[in-house]
């Protein structure tokens, strides 16, 4: 058996996060209230996903922003706990970043809702 190259490269909670699909609880993540400009990246392969400018306080609890980079994510359908949600992952490295909901601000009414966990940010 192939040992997961993931497992020793990311914390334990960056693990469950990431290749197990959990989530971290929320107001906890260091990108949470995070206002610096530059660009949030994949903490699995360093793909750019999200870009500060788009970047909002929706008061959930998790970064949100209301547009990933173009052709960097990925959409996938997700009916666990009995919900009925869109999951968004690196489409890099299919890495779970968190879910995307249609509730967001204009210009997309888009709210990606992710954990900071999955992510890595690069100043400009």
């Amino acid at each position: 058996m192939t040992k997961d190259p993931y497992k020793d490269k990311l914390s334990d909670d960056a693990y469950r996060v990431c290749r197990l699909a959990a989530t971290e609880q929320p107001f906890s993540g260091k990108y949470n209230d995070h206002w610096l400009d530059g660009v949030y990246h994949c903490v699995c392969c360093d793909q750019p996903l999200f870009q500060s400018s788009k970047k909002f306080d929706a008061g959930c609890g998790w970064p949100s922003f209301y547009q990933a980079i173009e052709g960097n994510v990925n959409y996938l359908p997700d009916h666990s706990h009995n919900m009925v949600r869109t999951e968004i992952e690196c489409l890099q490295c299919n890495s779970h970043l968190g879910h995307v909901f249609d509730d967001g601000p204009k210009p997309t009414g888009k709210r990606y809702c992710v954990n900071s966990l999955s992510l890595t940010f690069v100043a400009k």
